[in-house]
C-alpha cells in the first residue's frame, strides 16, 4: 500500500512547502506536485498521480480546492478512484 500525496499551488510565485510538510507529516511517501492554475483542465502530474495510484492505495490532499476544479470533478475523480479501490483523504 502506498500513501501518495498530490499538492498544487496557483502560480509559480507561490511555495509548495507547507502542503508538502503536511502530507509528508501524514505519510505520504509519494508526492506528485505542480504549480498551475485549478482551472486548468490539463495538469500532467495530477494525471500522472491518478494513473499511478493502485488498489489499496491512499490519495491525501491538504485540501479539497487543490485537486478539483468544480464539485462535479471532484465528483469524478473520487467515483475513478472508488473504482480502482483507492483510499482518500483529505
Amino acid at each position: 500500500m502506498a500513501v501518495v500525496g498530490y499538492a498544487r499551488v496557483s502560480s509559480v510565485g507561490q511555495s509548495l512547502d507547507i502542503q508538502r510538510d503536511n502530507l509528508r507529516n501524514f505519510g505520504c511517501n509519494k508526492i506528485y506536485e505542480e504549480k498551475i492554475s485549478g482551472t486548468t483542465a490539463n495538469r500532467p502530474e495530477l494525471k500522472k498521480c491518478l494513473d499511478y495510484v493502485r488498489e489499496g492505495d491512499v490519495l491525501v490532499i491538504t485540501k479539497m480546492d487543490r485537486l478539483a476544479r468544480s464539485t462535479l470533478h471532484l465528483h469524478k475523480i473520487v467515483d475513478a478512484l472508488e473504482k480502482k479501490g483507492v483510499g482518500f483523504k483529505i
